[in-house]
């Protein structure tokens, strides 16, 4: 197919609204599913990318907790040592930001394929991972913890 001199795989759609069904593109051109084995593949990665985004997310608020928690009061040898003044941890803990954030996005432009299977694939890897994760009773990383989803 010819638009405006430009050739276009007509086999490759957007979609915008929900759809069920095994034909997804994730990401770029050459993650396209074609077979039930590569959708439930990438169901599976889906999951444990989602998951292990849960995972993530508590390791960077127990550093933060960390890093704030440690003053010259309680541990003067030891925060000179490990973190110099906070700038190392400062930037440990923007490395970590970097890198849930990252991931955050990339796990909202997998949901936006609009599949239905990768939505709620996701869905579900966010909660179990949660539950896993990020549930404890630990009552400072819940002070901490920030509802809104952009980090």
């Amino acid at each position: 197919m010819q638009l405006d001199g430009r050739k276009i795989n007509a086999t490759t759609t957007m979609h915008m609204t929900f759809y069920w069904g095994r034909n997804v593109t994730l990401f770029i051109d050459s993650w396209n599913t074609n077979s039930w084995f590569t959708y439930f593949l990438t169901l599976i990665v889906c999951f444990l990318f989602s998951a292990f985004y849960q995972f993530m997310e508590d390791r960077r608020l127990r550093f933060k907790l960390l890093s704030s928690s440690i003053t010259a009061d309680n541990g003067a040898f030891l925060y000179t040592k490990l973190f110099s003044g906070g700038s190392r941890a400062k930037f440990v803990g923007s490395v970590l930001f970097g890198m849930t954030s990252v991931m955050n996005y990339l796990l909202m432009l997998a949901v936006m394929s609009f599949n239905g299977g990768v939505f709620m694939v996701i869905v579900v890897g966010l909660a179990v991972g949660y539950l896993l994760f990020r549930s404890s009773d630990d009552e400072q990383i819940m002070v901490i913890d920030d509802p809104c989803a952009c980090g």
